[in-house]
């Protein structure tokens, strides 16, 4: 993927699970999303990479945010 799109699928999913995750910093939600398209970016089929992202970087920071939730 080039790096244009490989910025703005970051950034758009990002600020998506920003907003579901107010909890979140926003330089953790980032890096998840990073992370996670880091993950998938050298696999052949690409069409289906920021929706994966989207669905792998949403389970960390849900397992991490709901977790601090039911702790307080």
């Amino acid at each position: 993927m080039e790096d244009t799109e490989k910025h703005d699928t970051i950034t758009k999913v990002s600020d998506l699970l920003a907003a579901r995750y107010p909890d979140a910093p926003r330089p953790v939600v980032v890096r998840v999303v990073t992370e996670e398209y880091e993950t998938l970016d050298a696999g052949r089929i690409r069409t289906y990479i920021p929706t994966l992202v989207e669905h792998g970087a949403r389970n960390k920071l849900h397992r991490e945010f709901s977790r601090r939730n039911r702790e307080t």
